[in-house]
């Protein structure tokens, strides 16, 4: 099979622009394809194809997809480079209709942008159906010609990554539990000789004083790990790493401020934040990223029992502040409280945490972009340059004073896990209590609550959990690493 792009002429009545590859396909069936698609019905939309077969040998059957305009950029309105995202959504569905008449190899026009087309190719392909006797045929997209390979190479290994953190939220609960989370992602990174992966047992994590975290682990039957990756990639090993931490409730019932029935299944993916930076760190292993970045994944459930969290409970952090839980479903930021204070032991760069960790964001923005929150504009311009490239964008919210009032006006601690105004601006006050556990002056904080899942929003992606923004943070960190680099 072979996918190839068209571009919509800038006029309505104009014929429409073939990509290279489209246009030297053309001439090897002697201008048969331009002359079918005259005939057969209105100009390519953006997204929409047409298929034909037996025109030749080597290729029987062949996609044609709408790219849109073809000298769309940045659009400034939209916050992304509108002719990459054209790209990702054409070759997805193109390959998708392969897959549907069940061709198993099929090669792809790289439209201009060989790194986006195998990003739309492979993130389009990719559906959890590991536990379905019936599966989809497997489709392996290749590059059509050889220009661009290594750009193509790039894209396949960003949204493998992506993938991979897909894989992580989707699966159910019970088969990837805090362990098994670990031992997926070590499995992983194993066969990377600059690259050393701890997994920290409950013994650990009591010595180092995370009673936070602990305090959310005890109403779960499965044991807490703390997981702590290092890769090496800076040309010294001692040179400041990137610190990436990663909230990772691998099931979130709310504990006994239990959440309703209806959609907490979904709460299987209340470790996305650990999914996409533990992804993010493969991929850029995957890459041979030159700089150094530490992953850190606090792993455990938020389960009701006799021995959970109670609403009213005071838990003190391993930096020793107090801490009321007025919710026990506001487990995430008690959990990161302590993995925070812990990436300050490293020689931070940066420090960029991600997490589901409120539904206040997903009121916000929607599914439409993460939410940042951060103290360093030099951190966010690298975060939002590096999105409006993937097209998993980003969107900077506040860190007011205003909402640090609001969780540390706390009757019997320091600090109350909610605001006081209960639901009133409930993403930055979460925010706002992440903040008292961080003197770093580069921190960044993602909440990905909104983004955690695709209904069809995306169009490249199929329903179910989305894995965002796990190429954003790739993109952010190999704009750090030609930083340091220059």
């Amino acid at each position: 099979g072979l996918v190839l792009g068209i571009y919509s002429s800038e006029k309505d009545e104009g014929a429409a622009q073939f990509t290279s590859a489209g246009d030297a396909f053309d001439k090897l069936v002697s201008g048969k394809l331009r002359e079918l698609l005259s005939v057969c019905g209105p100009p390519l939309k953006k997204g929409k194809t047409r298929v034909f077969h037996g025109l030749h040998q080597d290729f029987p059957n062949v996609v044609v997809v709408g790219l849109g305009k073809k000298n769309a950029g940045v659009n400034d309105q939209e916050n992304w480079n509108e002719g990459k995202e054209n790209i990702r959504a054409a070759v997805a569905v193109g390959c998708r209709q392969m897959q549907d008449l069940e061709i198993p190899c099929v090669e792809v026009d790289p439209c201009g942008d060989a790194q986006a087309a195998a990003e739309g190719a492979v993130l389009g392909l990719h559906e959890y159906n590991e536990l379905k006797q019936k599966k989809k045929p497997v489709v392996t997209p290749q590059l059509h010609g050889s220009a661009q390979s290594e750009a193509w190479q790039k894209g396949v290994i960003y949204a493998e990554g992506q993938n991979l953190a897909r894989y992580l939220m989707e699966a159910p609960a019970n088969y990837i539990t805090p362990i098994k989370f670990a031992e997926h992602i070590e499995q992983k990174l194993r066969s990377f000789s600059n690259v050393k992966v701890h997994i920290r047992p409950e013994s650990w994590i009591a010595t180092q004083q995370m009673g936070a975290f602990l305090s959310v682990a005890k109403g779960s039957s499965e044991p807490p790990i703390f997981l702590e990756i290092h890769y090496l990639g800076g040309a010294n090993t001692n040179d400041s790493s990137l610190v990436f931490v990663g909230k990772g409730v691998t099931f979130d019932s709310g504990g006994i401020s239990l959440k309703p029935s209806s959609g907490m299944d979904a709460m299987r993916a209340d470790m996305g934040g650990a999914a996409t930076i533990c992804s993010a760190i493969v991929t850029a292993a995957a890459l041979n990223l030159p700089l150094n970045i530490i992953g850190l994944a606090p792993l455990c459930e938020n389960m009701p029992s006799g021995k959970a969290n109670k609403p009213g409970d005071v838990v003190r952090a391993k930096n020793g502040k107090t801490i009321q839980v007025d919710n026990t479903d506001a487990e995430g930021r008690l959990l990161l409280a302590d993995a925070l204070c812990y990436a300050h032991n490293f020689n931070a760069r940066a420090i960029v945490n991600a997490a589901t960790l409120t539904g206040a964001m997903d009121v916000a923005l929607g599914s439409a972009a993460t939410g940042v929150f951060t103290n360093s504009s030099w951190l966010w311009t690298h975060l939002y340059e590096a999105s409006i490239l993937t097209g998993d964008r980003v969107w900077r919210m506040p860190l007011y004073e205003h909402y640090t009032k609001q969780v540390t006006d706390c009757p019997l601690a320091d600090l109350s896990n909610i605001g006081k105004y209960s639901r009133a601006g409930g993403a930055c006050t979460a925010a706002a209590f992440l903040k008292e556990f961080v003197t770093a002056s580069h921190w960044a904080h993602l909440d990905i609550a909104g983004v955690m899942s695709n209904k069809d929003e995306v169009p490249y992606l199929r329903k179910g959990m989305a894995g965002r923004p796990t190429r954003t943070l790739v993109e952010f960190a190999a704009r750090l690493s030609q930083d340091s680099h220059n």
